[in-house]
This record gives C-alpha cells, sequence and structure tokens, in this order.
C-alpha cells in the first residue's frame, strides 16, 4: 500500500487532470451568451429509463448492448460478459447507457483488468458534472477505490476511500450504488462499505443530485504518455507487451427510482428539487402536461431508505485518487491535454 504521504505528494503534479476528465457538452448550470453554438443557454432534455427496473446480461449476445452506445474501442458480448480490452497503447474501450436515471440502486457484476496501471472502472455522471466512481487499480488486487464529485468541484482531494477486496482481477464481484436525495451508498457484494450523507458532501453543494447516465470502461493510467503523477498513482507504467489486459462485465441490473421518459432542468442550480420528469415528449421551450416534481419523489424515496446502515471505509489513499484521476468521467484518455484546453475556454466564457 502506498502511503498517504505519498499520494498527497501528486497532488500538485496531477490537478490539471481533473479539468479533461470532467467535462460535458451542455451543462444546464451553465450559459454561454457569447458563443451559443459551444455552450447553448438551454441544454435539451436528459432521455430517461422509463422504467422502474431494467436488467441487462451481456452474456446473451448483441442485443444486450440496445440502450448502450460504445463510445470508444470495441466492447462485445462473450461467454463470460461484456468484453473490455486494451492490447496497445492508446486502447481505452467504453460503453454509456443512452439514458439517464434519476437516484436509483445500480448493481454492476464484473471482473477487473489485470495488469500494472490498467484501471477498471464503472461511474454514473450528470450533465452539470455530478459523479459517482468505482474504480479498481490492477496494481493493487487486494483493493478498489470510491469517490463522488458535485458540479465538477476538484477544489479539494479528500473524497476518495480505499476499499478492501479479494482477487478482484480473479473473482467476478458485485460493485453497487444505492443512491438518494438524502445519501449515497456504495455497496459490495450486497454489504455497505461506505455511506455519505447530504450534508457530509459541503452542506449538500457537492452532494450528487442530478439525472446520470452509467459508463463503464477501461484505460491505461500506467501509459507512458501520461503524466508522472498519474503513472505513479496508478502504481507504475503498462507494459503492453504483457497484455492483453481484460475487463468482464457480466450483468447491470438497475432500479431507476424515478422512472420517467425524460427529466428537464428547470433552473440552473442543479438541485434536485429543480429537476422535473415527463412522460410524453419535451422541446427546449414548452414542456408536457404529464409531469411530476422531483422534489416529492426525491423525498419519499430518502424516507424509504432512512434505516439504511452506514459502514465505515478506509481513507487512506483518498487525496492521490481524486487528484490523479478524477473519476475517468470523459473516459478519453489519450486526449487529456485538448480536453483540458477546450474546457478551460469554455469556462471562461461562461456566465
Amino acid at each position: 500500500m502506498v502511503s498517504y504521504m505519498k499520494w498527497a505528494a501528486l497532488i500538485l503534479a496531477t490537478a490539471q487532470l481533473g479539468y479533461a476528465q470532467t467535462y460535458t457538452s451542455c451543462n444546464p448550470t451553465k450559459s454561454n451568451i457569447l458563443q451559443p453554438e459551444v455552450q447553448p443557454k438551454t441544454c435539451p432534455a436528459d432521455t430517461g429509463l422509463d422504467k422502474w427496473e431494467y436488467n441487462i446480461d451481456f452474456t446473451v449476445g448483441s442485443s444486450a448492448f440496445a440502450k448502450w452506445n460504445t463510445t470508444a474501442g470495441t466492447v462485445e458480448s462473450t461467454s463470460l460478459g461484456a468484453k473490455f480490452t486494451i492490447s496497445e497503447e492508446g486502447d481505452a474501450p467504453t460503453i454509456e447507457s443512452e439514458f439517464y436515471i434519476f437516484f436509483g440502486h445500480i448493481d454492476v457484476k464484473l471482473r477487473a483488468a489485470n495488469g500494472t496501471g490498467i484501471i477498471s472502472t464503472y461511474i454514473l455522471e450528470s450533465d452539470d458534472l455530478d459523479e459517482i466512481d468505482w474504480e479498481q487499480i490492477s496494481t493493487y488486487d487486494t483493493e478498489i477505490q470510491t469517490n463522488y464529485f458535485g458540479k465538477g468541484n476538484t477544489t479539494t482531494y479528500n473524497r476518495a476511500t480505499t476499499v478492501t477486496v479479494s482477487d478482484p482481477e480473479i473473482t467476478f464481484h458485485t460493485y453497487s450504488v444505492d443512491w438518494t436525495s438524502s445519501r449515497i451508498e456504495w455497496l459490495l457484494d450486497g454489504e455497505v462499505v461506505r455511506t455519505v450523507e447530504y450534508a457530509d458532501a459541503l452542506s449538500g453543494k457537492n452532494f450528487p443530485q442530478t439525472p446520470m447516465r452509467i459508463r463503464i470502461g477501461i484505460w491505461a493510467g500506467g501509459d507512458p504518455d501520461n503524466s508522472e503523477g498519474t503513472i505513479e498513482w496508478a502504481g507504475g507504467e503498462t507494459d503492453y507487451t504483457d497484455g492483453p489486459f481484460t475487463m468482464y462485465v457480466e450483468s447491470i441490473n438497475i432500479t431507476n427510482y424515478t422512472p420517467a421518459q425524460h427529466y428537464k432542468y428547470t433552473d440552473k442550480t442543479g438541485a434536485y428539487t429543480s429537476i422535473k420528469s415527463y412522460n410524453s415528449t419535451v422541446s427546449n421551450s414548452t414542456s408536457s402536461s404529464s409531469m411530476s416534481s422531483s422534489s416529492s419523489i426525491a423525498r419519499i424515496v430518502s424516507s424509504s431508505a432512512a434505516g439504511a446502515t452506514t459502514s465505515a471505509a478506509s481513507a487512506a489513499s483518498a487525496s492521490a485518487s481524486a487528484a490523479a484521476y478524477s473519476g475517468a468521467s470523459a473516459l478519453t484518455y489519450s486526449s487529456l491535454f485538448m480536453a483540458s484546453v477546450v474546457a478551460f475556454i469554455v469556462g471562461a466564457l461562461q456566465m
């Protein structure tokens, strides 16, 4: 285990990665009156998952990917599940759900990739850069990390925790998130390993609370072209001749606590009370009469989960995880520098 002090020493070397990895094409809490073609004043409504439960078995063939987009590389169905493989420098196979959920429970059963410096990850991310993460660094084969971000805030690096797990690169484990308006729970094989309450996240300001997509993929944190800090965080340089490196995702089970066809931001606060759910087509300027209040739904969900058990989690390597890698939000790892520049320019123009 790398010491806390060594992790902390990486912060300055790698903090810039946050700009590249927490990027969104349209942030509903921002506006750009100077260049609306870069950042529209009004973002389109998010496509929702309009059912309470959705279960995916990635061993059944290509039909399992019906509601998923492959955003990088190639991902295929096998007898072990969806296969994500890194064979050479630049590979970063990734899939992303076509739909968003608004509070819910997600189970992902996966076997992490082997090798040195290979990151197996699944995250939830929203348009305004709320984020909930699980990420396994192959170099450390007895642990996995949890993390979260609110509105892309990377001003502090103290949110990640490390959880002990047995043989994650050999054995399939179920990594879960149970997310309500009042708290987030991370579960490993059904056992709660971390809980974050709404008030714990900067009095709610950093609490993830807007509709999210699910993104799953692997990337080489130890790629020789990455920064020294990232390579050190990933446990060393990746030797591609030791590959290929493969992660398998057997299944995903989703419970959407707010089933709807669309979710719409009604103001720029990014608060869950400002999100409205719709069950018919929504345009940027008009809204359907078939609408439900997200705040009342969220309160119901919170009440039903009020008895959940909180379990302590290790924070030994918290600083470096967030500093070196802020949740792999973009998962476009071969172009970190360019994404940083784009994010900086867009941010400068936003009002």
